[in-house]
């Protein structure tokens, strides 16, 4: 009800400069990456809060200031400026040579995501240490405060999905990885969807953070994998001969499976949290798209899509945990796939028999 009672105004506000609005350039501007943080404009005023620039020229060295400089990338400062839409290396930092040409340099930017990743990672350190310090200072009093909210969620993670996709024996060696990787994309998929700063950049819904930890999912299941795992992979049991060798159909077939495996893991999450927040600014658009048919059509169109939107965004919050949840239970599965690949096979060959001392044989 605070979000319509703010928007619905806003809506009829707008409506008489519709055409002005830009609706491409708002949606991008939320969903890609920037070098600062955009709050509201007030007539010709822009308020933003800028983000340091670090980035390095091909002759010149290294370079460090703030954001501001840039005045959102419609003027240069020291050769530097902000690639607009259409141009190569589009809404990033490039140099201008003096001969006209237009390069990127080495971006070290502490861009919006950036500062996300780094805000998301100091306060899930900042509350498991805090709650590790109360377990480990009264081990027998009962949860409280953020202990009691968070110790329901590690109990379910690591019971039910942890180790009842990796067993009794070993799940315990995977669950530090598996929990830091569920709460920080938890925390950064709630985090996008906080429309105020220090949040609401769309990590998530950035193509190289899901690759990354995909990436590195990847790599802990080529490390807990066995000998049977690979065997299976290259020489599949089952397959006839000529399939195997010497035309490798059935090898390359399991070999791009298994890759394909961080790939779904990356795309499954990086399409959801991107669909979802185009979703909602498609919807929050509708007002000013419609705005142009008048002040009254605006805000019928206001109230509905505003409703639409909330109801929009309780399912995407919903998403958001499911696709942490999901990210989790696929990596777990995967290691366990990986780890006991060939057992059924053994358990198909047949017992030794094995001479008792009388004689018989068992």
């Amino acid at each position: 009800m605070l979000f319509m009672s703010v928007v619905a105004p806003a809506a009829f506000a707008a409506s008489s400069g519709v055409e002005g609005v830009d609706i491409k350039e708002i949606t991008f501007s939320h969903i890609l990456d920037s070098y600062g943080f955009h709050i509201t404009e007030i007539g010709d005023k822009t308020i933003s809060i800028p983000l340091p620039v670090i980035v390095k020229s091909r002759d010149r060295g290294w370079f460090f200031f703030s954001s501001s400089k840039l005045h959102h990338g419609e003027v240069s400062y020291e050769g530097f400026s902000i690639a607009k839409e259409g141009e190569p290396y589009a809404y990033r930092v490039v140099e201008t040579l003096p001969d006209g040409t237009v390069v990127k340099p080495l971006d070290l930017s502490i861009t919006k995501a950036v500062f996300s990743l780094i805000l998301t990672i100091s306060l899930l350190c900042w509350l498991f240490i805090s709650i590790a310090r109360k377990y480990a200072k009264n081990p027998r009093k009962a949860p409280s405060g953020l202990q009691g909210l968070v110790e329901p969620i590690i109990l379910f993670v690591l019971k039910d999905t942890i180790k009842a996709s990796l067993g009794e024996e070993v799940y315990r060696k995977y669950a530090p990885y598996l929990l830091t990787v569920f709460f920080f994309i938890l925390a950064l998929n709630v985090g996008g969807m906080i429309p105020l700063f220090p949040f609401g950049a769309n990590v998530t819904g950035n193509i190289v953070i899901p690759m990354f930890l995909a990436f590195l999912s990847f790599l802990l299941i080529c490390a807990a994998s066995t000998k049977h795992y690979w065997k299976d992979i290259l020489w599949p049991p089952g397959a006839p001969l000529w399939l195997k060798f010497p035309i490798p159909i059935m090898p390359l077939i399991e070999l791009i499976s298994n890759l394909m495996r961080p790939v779904v893991l990356m795309l499954r999450l990086f399409a959801n949290m991107m669909a979802g927040h185009l979703l909602v600014l498609a919807l929050i658009s509708l007002i000013f798209i419609l705005g142009m048919f008048g002040a009254a059509m605006s805000g019928v169109v206001a109230l509905v899509s505003v409703a639409i939107t909330v109801f929009v965004t309780v399912i995407h919050l919903l998403i958001a945990v499911i696709q942490a949840y999901v990210f989790t239970l696929l990596t777990a599965i995967f290691i366990n796939m990986a780890r006991n690949k060939g057992d059924e096979e053994e358990s198909r060959v047949p017992a030794r028999r094995i001479p008792s001392e009388e004689g018989s044989s068992v």
